[in-house]
């Protein structure tokens, strides 16, 4: 019988994926082995097939539970009152570039870290990738779409091919900072995120 202190499933399930997203910021999908996260997290070894049928079926969950999350806090940049979508746009952009440092990203950049490593390993994994940056990607067409309307901004070709260069310009420049260890990169993506809107500097 469980205690009125004891941990509910969901709980345990929530404390394993947040432990494992953190982790695996930092050393890849496959540089982290179950033990690591399951001795972080306080949780036995033996519990962990109770949440999770294999690895794979971890990292699936662990990339849903990131763009679930990932995914509402866009919708409320977005949706952020008394801002022109442009200035919406741009907010969700500089959010990216401080939250995506090259020292501790605190689990905010898994897309980033996981992507390229993953598809490769685990087709639910890729696919759980897939979902999730059209997710990204759909939000910010449909807010370049709507900037345009309100002529806060402008775009030459479609909303949707805008939005998945601006978020393929991010996701390499990401990349590039990681390489590089400075944030020049980020800025170069600024600066061509504003020319692609037709903002002024």
């Amino acid at each position: 019988m469980k205690t009125a202190n004891a941990p509910s499933n969901a709980d345990v399930r929530e404390n394993i994926l947040t432990t494992g997203q953190r982790i695996m910021a930092v050393k890849g999908f496959s540089g982290v082995g179950l033990n690591e996260i399951l001795a972080t997290a306080g949780v036995p070894k033996g519990s962990f097939y109770h949440y999770f049928g294999s690895k794979d079926a971890f990292g699936e969950a662990l990339l849903e539970s990131y763009f679930e999350d990932y995914l509402a806090e866009l919708d409320e940049t977005l949706r952020q009152p008394n801002r022109t979508m442009a200035d919406r746009l741009m907010n969700y952009w500089q959010n990216w570039q401080d939250n995506q440092s090259f020292f501790d990203c605190q689990g905010k950049c898994l897309a980033v870290k996981l992507g390229a490593e993953v598809a490769d390993l685990s087709e639910t994994m890729r696919l759980a990738l897939k979902r999730g940056t059209t997710g990204i990607v759909d939000r910010l067409a449909w807010a370049i779409e709507a900037g345009v309307a309100e002529g806060s901004l402008s775009v030459e070709g479609t909303p949707q091919d805008n939005a998945a260069s601006l978020y393929q310009l991010w996701l390499g420049a990401s990349v590039m900072v990681k390489i590089s260890r400075t944030t020049q990169p980020f800025e170069t993506a600024m600066k061509t995120t504003r020319h692609t809107l037709h903002l002024s500097s």
